[in-house]
């Protein structure tokens, strides 16, 4: 069995064509891709303003809850409401992706969520007594320190929605899922296989990437990538006692200054 998944994975007539391997990985990715981005542009701004206000905090527990849809059962009854009522090849793919980003939404908003709750309050304080206020604090306080989070909600949604794409080939639509379907009707368990594969690998590449992007944009200080030894020296006073930086930063700017016993001693 995986002698004959490995010779069908490695043959050239498994990737020709525009039902080919090559073309279903195309597809996939594009499907997972338009679910991702369609999923953002909702949840990304509300996930902000509920972490930023503080307010409607209980639809996070509400998106949080479409996790237990079942899948399929969801793709079926969208696909039999709206299926009806568009024309072409749209009538396949608008259920799919409909039902694609309702399963993505959850770990993108509670991603954001939780990255925007988890900022530290004197931050804002401190942004609101430089003069910033409302979208200024979210933009250069909020987000940079969010991001994090909010990038680790994102790879899991490109996960989820890899994985969970291969179900749009129930109701027509194309991509890896095809293999999964077509190979255990036909009882063709070779192809089956290789296209759970397939899946399995494009998800860990898709992550591997994203992991690479987050440590690329994501700011060395919130990683404790950025020098942990000299930080630690600079954090800590001469008797080992930790040091705010905001105390660092206004000595910093200071003269030196002879102890306080040391001044007496020289005044008397």
């Amino acid at each position: 069995m995986i002698a004959s998944v490995l010779d069908w994975l490695t043959s050239s007539a498994t990737w020709a064509g525009d039902t080919g391997l090559g073309a279903r990985i195309v597809q996939h990715l594009w499907y997972s891709l338009l679910a991702v981005a369609i999923a953002a542009v909702i949840a990304v701004p509300l996930g902000l303003w509920i972490g930023h206000t503080g307010r409607a905090k209980s639809l996070v527990s509400v998106a949080n809850s479409l996790r237990a849809v079942p899948t399929l059962g969801l793709l079926f009854a969208v696909a039999l409401y709206l299926g009806p009522k568009i024309e072409g090849n749209l009538a396949f793919l608008v259920p799919s992706i409909v039902v694609l980003v309702i399963l993505v939404i959850p770990p993108i908003l509670s991603g954001v969520y939780a990255g925007v709750e988890a900022v530290d309050p004197a931050s804002r304080d401190a942004a609101r007594g430089m003069g910033m206020r409302g979208m200024e604090i979210v933009r250069q306080v909020e987000i940079p320190n969010a991001l994090p989070l909010m990038l680790s909600g994102l790879r899991s949604a490109f996960l989820q929605v890899i994985a969970t794409a291969t179900v749009a080939a129930y109701v027509g639509l194309g991509g890896l899922g095809r293999y999964l379907q077509d190979g255990i009707a036909t009882n063709d368990y070779v192809s089956a296989a290789g296209g759970a594969i397939v899946v399995s690998v494009l998800a860990l590449i898709v992550d591997g990437v994203l992991a690479v992007v987050q440590r690329l944009v994501v700011s060395p200080g919130l990683t404790g990538r950025s020098g942990g030894t000299r930080s630690s020296r600079r954090g800590m006073s001469g008797t080992g006692e930790a040091v705010a930086p905001e105390s660092e930063s206004l000595l910093a700017g200071q003269p030196d200054r002879p102890s306080q016993p040391a001044a007496r001693s020289a005044a008397h």
